[in-house]
């Protein structure tokens, strides 16, 4: 498995890290040509403004729906966003996922906090039932899903955190950020469907 991280803002980083841990083969993207011969993408947490004017200033727009419509893209936060076809503001999105999210939905930076999830289809790729420990930070929240995205895992009060629509992942929370590998291995599934 040959898996990109878009590296123009953002905690790239540690989803590399992650995916070697695992054993797959990781490429920094930051163009176009970057995108050859990769079987899957993470856009990172970050600042999802900033990664969209980038995007749009590197010419990555096009070539990167373009990707999401035949190969498995997972956002995680502000890549969360990027994905989204509406984020309630003006801001360069890729519109792959059928959601709508909301910016920074939890407050500040001090307000972050950490959760544990249970996620049904992580028990079943990984055969673990042990809760998923997810860390949110500045996060958002995915305020609703329709055509053929679903939920994957929400907040004991109702607030969608993950959802997926075929090959493609969002996630509110950073799973980079702790040792438990199981959604990388999750995409990785994805990646190699």
């Amino acid at each position: 498995m040959n898996i990109g991280v878009l590296a123009l803002q953002g905690d790239f980083a540690e989803h590399i890290a992650t995916l070697r841990r695992l054993g797959a083969q990781t490429a920094e993207v930051r163009l176009p040509k970057d995108l050859d011969g990769l079987d899957g993408l993470i856009i990172p947490g970050g600042e999802s403004t900033t990664i969209g004017k980038l995007a749009v200033a590197y010419d990555l727009m096009e070539p990167l729906r373009q990707f999401g419509r035949e190969k498995a893209i997972w956002g995680t936060c502000a890549g969360a966003i990027f994905l989204s076809k509406d984020a309630r503001r003006d801001q360069p999105l890729l519109g792959l996922m059928d959601i709508t999210v909301l910016r920074n939905a939890f407050g500040a930076q001090v307000d972050s906090f950490e959760a544990d999830l249970h996620i049904e289809a992580l028990k079943q790729a990984t055969q673990t039932e042990a809760p998923y420990h997810a860390v949110f930070i500045r996060a958002p929240i995915i305020e609703s899903v329709s055509g053929s995205a679903e939920i994957l895992s929400a907040l004991p009060d109702g607030r969608i955190v993950a959802a997926q629509q075929g090959k493609l992942l969002a996630t509110s929370f950073h799973p980079e950020l702790t040792d438990d590998t199981r959604f990388h291995q999750y995409f990785l599934s994805l990646a190699n469907a």
